[in-house]
Parts: structure tokens; sequence; C-alpha cells
């Protein structure tokens, strides 16, 4: 069945989980003394394996923990080292505001403790995924020094097959809640320059704790919300605040021509139950004509 092409396009050539935003406390700690971070990521991974994709790559784009404490760390690579292996897939790690980049190197990259950026290069069957690091340490805004710039060009001087996706905390987008801007990524317009023209898809970010999307330098920009908590904006912008709802993550789809991002809720919810495999097969059986007449034609 999964070789039936049922529309115009043929099946995704990567998928790719995209989250963000764990902020996971040492000791299963209370996050504000009411967020229940550990709690959150586990629903969070479950609903991510429950979907039954098996991805080409996860994303985790950033404030891994709250505080950098090395017990987070390890207790973040024992939930989702085991939860990616039955999944398959290679886990990126990117460095948020609230991470500490020696903990994190030796915590979940068995590197050395250093202050140096968190970054890397993965060749997912053709399609170059970089990771970058946006954290300025001691400080919770973002930037990319110049050393950092030049390596990614250095990177993207020879195109990849598919294409290159960018993951980095930080999104080099406005947003509409006043103070969060103080926190952006600084310099956008010498990141622009290094992305101009180059063969860049698609750029995953995080640390607004909302899902939004936009365009920087002609690519489009796609944030997942947090596992951890969301931002009710339903309030207004200078009254926004955290909330205990509305988790997600991405599922992000990459075809030869365009890439979508398809935002999934974390939630416990009953739907119909209209649609089954067992529909998809007898769907799958009709030739393409006789599965416009059966679905599309109005009764």
């Amino acid at each position: 069945m999964a070789s039936v092409q049922f529309g115009q396009h043929a099946p995704a050539a990567r998928v790719i989980l995209h989250l963000s935003d764990t902020h996971l406390l040492g000791g299963d700690r209370l996050l504000g003394d009411r967020y229940d971070t550990a709690r959150h990521l586990r629903r969070t991974l479950d609903a991510a394996e429950a979907t039954g994709v098996r991805p080409d790559a996860v994303v985790f784009t950033g404030d891994l923990t709250d505080l950098g404490e090395p017990e987070a760390y390890r207790a973040l690579r024992d939930a989702v080292e085991p939860w990616a292996a039955r999944l398959g897939a290679p886990v990126v790690w990117v460095a948020g505001n609230h991470d500490e980049r020696p903990a994190l190197r030796e915590g979940l990259l068995d590197a050395e403790p250093t202050q140096e950026p968190v970054t890397g290069v993965w060749d997912l069957g053709g399609l170059r995924l970089i990771a970058l690091d946006s954290t300025v340490p001691g400080w919770h805004h973002g930037d990319l020094d110049d050393a950092q710039r030049e390596w990614l060009r250095a990177e993207l001087a020879e195109p990849a097959p598919l294409g290159t996706i960018l993951a980095l905390h930080h999104p080099p987008l406005p947003t509409h809640i006043p103070f969060f801007d103080i926190l952006e990524l600084r310099d956008q317009s010498a990141l622009a320059d290094v992305v101009r023209g180059s063969d860049v898809r698609a750029i995953l970010a995080g640390h607004l704790h909302y899902s939004t999307s936009g365009t920087f330098a002609g690519v489009p920009v796609s944030v997942a919300a947090a596992s951890c908590y969301t931002m009710d904006l339903a309030r207004p912008a200078e009254e926004v605040n955290g909330m205990d709802a509305g988790r997600s993550f991405h599922l992000v789809h990459v075809w030869d021509d365009t890439i979508t991002h398809a935002v999934v809720p974390v939630v416990d919810a009953e739907t119909s139950g209209y649609f089954t495999a067992e529909w998809t097969a007898r769907m799958a059986a009709l030739s393409p004509q006789e599965r416009l007449d059966a679905f599309s034609r109005k009764r």
C-alpha cells in the first residue's frame, strides 16, 4: 500500500521529527513549581512514536535543559536514546540559551566539556542537516560569531544533492511579543549574507515556545513550540504568559521541490473512526479514476 501514489506527489524523500524546548530539570523537579517537564517530554515522545513515522533524523532545537545541570542531560539522554533507537533515527542536539555548552557536550555528545560551539553536519541520504549554535555563554539572546558564519559558508560552498536544512535555537524572525525581541538573534543580516543564494531550503528553530513560521533571506523558517509549556497567544501581546497546554512537535516532510512543516498537537482527544487502515487499503486497490469517483464525487 505504501507504494501506491494517491495524488500528484510521490511520498516524501526524507522525514524529520522536529521537537524543541524540553527544559528538563535534574531530579524531575517542576519548572517554576508548575510545569512537569519530564512528564511532558515523555508524553511528547510517546505521541511522536504513535504516529508510526520512522524519521531520517530527530532534531531538538535547543533549551534541552533549563539550568544546564549534568543530571538533567543524563535524564534527557536516558529518555530519548532508547526511544530514538526504536525509531531507527539519529538525534541532533541543538544548544539553546538555557543550556550550558560544557555540560551539554559532555553529557550528550561524549565530548570535551569546553565552551566551543555545539555544531555539526549530518548527511541524511543526500539531505544535509547543519546544526548551528546561536547561544552566547552567560546571556539569553542569540548570536553567531564571525568564525561560525565562515564555517557555515565553507560548508555551504558545495551544494548537497537534496539541499540543506539549518537548525538553530534562536529563530531569525521578528515576533509580535514586545519583550521577546530583547532575546532575539543578533546581527541577522550577517547570517542572511551567508544563507542567501545557497542551497539552504529550510531553517528549523525553537526559543519562542509557540509555533510560527516566516521567511529569512528567501528561506522558509519553521519554529516548533515547546514540549514543556507554551505561550498563550490568546492574551494581549503585552500580557502573553506561559500556559500548561498547547504542546506540539513538527513533522517535516522533504520533497524534491518543497518542504512541509506539520504541527502535531500532543493531546488526549477522541477522533472519528471514518478513516482507517482498511479504508485506505480499499482506496489503494482502486484505479486513480475509481478513487476519484468513490471519494471526490459529491453524492
